[in-house]
C-alpha cells in the first residue's frame, strides 16, 4: 500500500508554518513530536521493506538529533525486526514483513530522540500504537460439518427445532466478521413438509406438518457467509431424523366377542382382543391402553395391556353369579398412550376420531353355589357362669341356587366345648357352664363357627360365626401372684419389706385395688409381723416383720379381698436365714431345688415308703403259709421312724388294719402359724 502522499503533506504544512514564523520575534515554545499516522493493512504483500511513515522532534532545528525506536515488534516480542528506522538521521519508519491482524491486531512502539554529538535524550520518548488494519481473510466456521438431530412428528409449526451458531476471526463488529445464513437445499423437498433458517440469528424452524409415513428423515444443506469484501462463506449439513408420533388410531380386528364365564371363580385372560396400529411399534405411539365403558358397574371385570403383543386382556376379577345376572355386555375401547393427532391447515392439532369400540357378550354359568349366611356373624352377650340349656342366638342361611334346599348346620369351633347347634335350625345353645376365665376367651369373646352345608353335589359349605360376648360377674376373689407366695429374707434385715403382689382373673370393678389383712385369728401373728399399702397402688402391700426372729421356716396367714369385698384366705411361706456370705440366703442343698419345693416332694416319699411297709406286712400276716416254717405275725409288723431336725424321732407304726399316730410331739412347742425345717 503506498502511503508517501499522505505521509508528506503534513511536513509541508509544518515547514511553511516555521518561515512564517521566522520574521517573528524569538519566544520560548514547547518542544514536541510530530509523527505521521502509522496504520498497517494485515497480510500486506510488500514488497519489502516498505515505509510506514515518518517522525520528527522541533529540536533538530537547534541540535543535530538522532532517532532511535524499540519496543514489541522491534526487539522485543512477539515479533522482533518487523520494524526500523532507516539510517536514524531522517526518522523514516519501515517495515520489513506482512502481519496477521488475528495474531497481533496492534504494536505500542517507542520513539526516542538523542543528542548524535553526545547521546543525550533531548526529549520525552514518544509512545505510539499502530494498528493493524484487518482484511477479510477468514471465513465464518461452524463448529461441525454435520449435525444429527431429531424432530416429533407432532412439533408445531414455526417452532424452532435447532440453533446454529459460526465463529468468524475477523475483526468484531464490522462487516468482516457479520454473517449470514442461507437454507442452500433441503432433501426430500416436499410441498407439505419443510424448513426455513433465520438470516441472521441461524435459527431452524420447521414449516408445515411432518409426516413420518411420507418422509422419515431431511437432509439440509446451510450456509454461512460473511459481508466482507469479497465475502466468504463455509457450509454444513443438517441430518433431520423424524420421530413417529401418534397419527393413527388403533383399530379392534373384530367388533363383536361371545364368550362363557362360569360364576364364582377369579380368573385371568378369559379373551383377548387383538389390536392393529401403523404407527411404529413399541413406542408410545403404538401401545395401547384399554377401558371398560360400559356394563362393568359392579367392577367384576378388568383389562390390561400385553406389553409384547399389544392386545387386550380381560379379567374376571370379582367372581359372577348366575342367580344375580346371568348375562353382561361389556363395550371396551382402545387407546395409545400418546395422544393422537391430524394436521389441519400446515399445523399438528389434537385428533377428534371417536376411540374405537368392541363389544363382549358374557354368558354367566350357573354352578353349585355353597350356602349364603344372614349376616355371616352376629354378636350375642351373656353374663360370665352362664348356665347350661341357655339358648344364645340361632344362625339362618340359604342355598342360592335353590332356595328351598334343606340346609344342615354343623359345629366346627368350639374349643371350649360349650355349645351345641340345632342341625336344622341352627340355634346356638349351652351345654356347659361358661367361665370368661378361660384360656379361649380372647378379651371377654368367645368364638364360636358354623358350616351350613347343602344338598348340592358336591355338597358345598358356607361358614358362619358367633361372638360370645361375656360380661364379667365376681366370681374370682385375688390371689398372690407366684413369686409373692414363697420369700426369703437374711436375719440380720429384719427391717426389710418384703413385697406382695396379688391378682385377679376378674374385670373392673371386680378387680383391684386390693385389700390386704393378716389372719388375726392366728396366735402372735399381729405381734410378728405386720402389712402395709402404699397409696396409688392397689394390687401390692409389703410385709414387714417386727421382731428378729430365729433362722427358720415361717407361714404368714392373710386375706386379700377385691373392690366389692370378695375375700380369699392366702399363705405366705418366708424362710429365715442367717445369710453367712453377705445379704443372700444360701441353698440347702447341692441339688438347686428351692426349700419350698423339697417339702412336698420329702412327704411324697414318706408316704410311698409307708404304703410299701404296710403292704409288707399284710403280705406276711395273711399271705400264704410256707413249709419250711411259720412266721409269727408280731414278727412282721413293720416301723416307719420319722427323724426331724433336731434328731428327735417321730414314730408310726403302720398296719394293714389300722394306722396309729402318736398323740404329741417331743421338742419345743409351735404357735399354729410356725413350723421349724432349720437344718
Amino acid at each position: 500500500m503506498d502511503i508517501r502522499g499522505c505521509t508528506w503533506l503534513p511536513l509541508l504544512l509544518l515547514l511553511l508554518l516555521l518561515q512564517g514564523q521566522s520574521h517573528q520575534p524569538l519566544r520560548r515554545s514547547k518542544r514536541r513530536w510530530v509523527l505521521t499516522t502509522l496504520e498497517l493493512e494485515e497480510e500486506d504483500p510488500g514488497p519489502f521493506p516498505k515505509l510506514v511513515g515518518e517522525l520528527f522532534n522541533n529540536m533538530s532545528n537547534n541540535v543535530s538529533l538522532m532517532y532511535l525506536i524499540r519496543g514489541p515488534g522491534v526487539d522485543e516480542f512477539p515479533e522482533i525486526g518487523l520494524f526500523s528506522i532507516e539510517d536514524h538521521h531522517s526518522g523514516k519508519i519501515y517495515v520489513h514483513r506482512s502481519v496477521d491482524r488475528e495474531v497481533t491486531p496492534s504494536f505500542t512502539v517507542y520513539f526516542d530522540a538523542v543528542d548524535r554529538s553526545t547521546g543525550e535524550l533531548v526529549d520525552e520518548s514518544l509512545i505510539f500504537n499502530i494498528r493493524i488494519r484487518d482484511v477479510n481473510d477468514h471465513a465464518p466456521q461452524f463448529p461441525e460439518k454435520e449435525f444429527n438431530i431429531s424432530v416429533k412428528e407432532t412439533q408445531a409449526a414455526g417452532q424452532p427445532v435447532f440453533q446454529l451458531s459460526t465463529v468468524d476471526l475477523d475483526q468484531e463488529n464490522t462487516p468482516n466478521s457479520q454473517v449470514l445464513y442461507f437454507l442452500v437445499s433441503q432433501t426430500p423437498l416436499l410441498r407439505e413438509s419443510g424448513f426455513q433458517i433465520d438470516l441472521i440469528s441461524g435459527e431452524v424452524r420447521l414449516s408445515g406438518c411432518l409426516n413420518y409415513e411420507t418422509a422419515p428423515w431431511f437432509t439440509l444443506m446451510i450456509r454461512a457467509t460473511d459481508c466482507g469484501e469479497p465475502s466468504l462463506s463455509s457450509t454444513a449439513t443438517i441430518h433431520v431424523s423424524v420421530e413417529d408420533g401418534n397419527s393413527h388410531r388403533p383399530t379392534f380386528m373384530e367388533d363383536h366377542y361371545k364368550i362363557q364365564i362360569s360364576e364364582g371363580q377369579v380368573e385371568w385372560g378369559v379373551l383377548y382382543l387383538p389390536v392393529q396400529d401403523r404407527d411404529s411399534p413399541f413406542t408410545p405411539a403404538w401401545r395401547t391402553q384399554f377401558n371398560i365403558l360400559d356394563g362393568n358397574e359392579e367392577k367384576h371385570f378388568d383389562i390390561m395391556t400385553d406389553p409384547e403383543t399389544n392386545q387386550g386382556v380381560l379379567n374376571v376379577i370379582k367372581p359372577l353369579d348366575y342367580e344375580t345376572q346371568a348375562a353382561h355386555s361389556l363395550v371396551i375401547v382402545v387407546e395409545n398412550q400418546e395422544q393422537l393427532f391430524s394436521c389441519e391447515e400446515g399445523q399438528p392439532q389434537p385428533s377428534t376420531k371417536a376411540m374405537a369400540s368392541a363389544t363382549v357378550s358374557v354368558q354367566v354359568v350357573d354352578a353349585n353355589d355353597p350356602p349364603a349366611f344372614h349376616p355371616r356373624s352376629f354378636t350375642v352377650s351373656e353374663e360370665d357362669g352362664a348356665r347350661p340349656g341357655i339358648r344364645l342366638g340361632g344362625f339362618n342361611a340359604t342355598d342360592p341356587d335353590r332356595p328351598a334346599n334343606q340346609i344342615r348346620y354343623k359345629l366346627v369351633h368350639d374349643p371350649a366345648d360349650w355349645m351345641t347347634v340345632g342341625e336344622t335350625s341352627g340355634v346356638v345353645t349351652t351345654k356347659r357352664q361358661i367361665d370368661r376365665e378361660s384360656p379361649h376367651v380372647n378379651d371377654s369373646f368367645y368364638t364360636v363357627i358354623v358350616h351350613a352345608v347343602d344338598s348340592g353335589l358336591p355338597p358345598l359349605t358356607g361358614t358362619g360365626t358367633l361372638m360370645l360376648f361375656l360380661s364379667d360377674v365376681n366370681d374370682n376373689a385375688p390371689t398372690l401372684q407366684s413369686h409373692s407366695r414363697y420369700l426369703e429374707v437374711c436375719e440380720s434385715a429384719r427391717n426389710k419389706p418384703l413385697l406382695l403382689e396379688a391378682e385377679d382373673a376378674d374385670l373392673d370393678p371386680y378387680s383391684d385395688p386390693f385389700t390386704f389383712d393378716l389372719d388375726s385369728a392366728q396366735r402372735d401373728v399381729g405381734a410378728t409381723w405386720m402389712l402395709r399399702t402404699k397409696q396409688g397402688e392397689g394390687r401390692s402391700a409389703e410385709l414387714v416383720m417386727l421382731r428378729s426372729l430365729p433362722p427358720g421356716d415361717y407361714v404368714v396367714p392373710l386375706f386379700i379381698g377385691d373392690r366389692q369385698g370378695l375375700t380369699q384366705k392366702q399363705r405366705v411361706h418366708v424362710r429365715v436365714c442367717s445369710c453367712p456370705g453377705g445379704s443372700e440366703c444360701e441353698n440347702r442343698s447341692d441339688v438347686g431345688l428351692p426349700w419350698w419345693a423339697l417339702s412336698p416332694i420329702c412327704a411324697a416319699f414318706a408316704v410311698l415308703a409307708a404304703a410299701l411297709l404296710s403292704l409288707l406286712r399284710c403280705h406276711f400276716a395273711f399271705g400264704p403259709r410256707r413249709l419250711r416254717g411259720f412266721i409269727p405275725s408280731d414278727n412282721g409288723h413293720q416301723t416307719l421312724i420319722v427323724y426331724n431336725e433336731e434328731s428327735q424321732a417321730l414314730s408310726a407304726q403302720l398296719s394293714c388294719n389300722r394306722t396309729t399316730a402318736p398323740s404329741s410331739t417331743e421338742g419345743e412347742k409351735r404357735s399354729p402359724w410356725f413350723y421349724s425345717n432349720k437344718s
